[in-house]
């Protein structure tokens, strides 16, 4: 049985979407169930995600995929792809998915991508995460690819959210898919 994100992605390609999960269990199974359906679909998926929970989301999907279909999943380590530099830099996070997806893009292989978003702390400098939300979303649109945006709930503060919700035009609320009615998006 498909998915409603499932449905959406065969109907339209780029999709930027944020999910905020409180349960790592479900979590889990949300991630499993995205890249599960992706390979059935033909498509590789980056996940950008911690080594500990890379660990629960391959055994999950060890019970899912065989091992040929296992190599349609290219993991990241979040830490590194967001601190590569020793800092939350937006230009080399930017060059660093640029980078990422140029042999997907280039070769014509559809691909899909989820990526846990994850620091020490929540606190601002806000307009950096605001600039590389809006980096990606115009990426999303120009690339066409799906992205799900996952955010630790607790770890967003109410200005966060906001900032978040203006920047993604599709939030996961209660395993439903709903439009944001703040949606900002940036034409370059």
């Amino acid at each position: 049985m498909k998915t409603r994100i499932q449905q959406l992605i065969e109907s339209k390609r780029n999709l930027h979407i944020l999910y905020s999960y409180k349960d790592l269990d479900h979590h889990i199974q949300l991630v499993a169930a995205y890249i599960e359906e992706g390979v059935r679909a033909g498509e590789y998926t980056i996940l950008i995600d911690n080594e500990r929970i890379h660990l629960l989301i391959k055994n999950e999907l060890q019970n899912r995929l065989n091992e040929e279909e296992m190599k349609y999943l290219h993991f990241i380590n979040n830490f590194h792809f967001y601190y590569s530099t020793g800092s939350y830099h937006p230009a080399t996070i930017e060059q660093y998915l640029t980078e990422t997806v140029t042999p997907y893009v280039e070769n014509q292989l559809l691909f899909r991508s989820w990526a846990h978003v994850e620091w020490a702390t929540m606190d601002g400098p806000w307009h950096i995460i605001e600039d590389l939300e809006r980096f990606v979303d115009h990426a999303v649109n120009e690339l066409s690819f799906p992205l799900i945006c996952a955010y630790k709930e607790e770890s967003m503060p109410e200005h966060l959210q906001e900032l978040l919700f203006k920047t993604h035009p599709l939030i996961i609320v209660n395993d439903e898919l709903v439009q944001s009615e703040v949606y900002e998006r940036e034409c370059k």
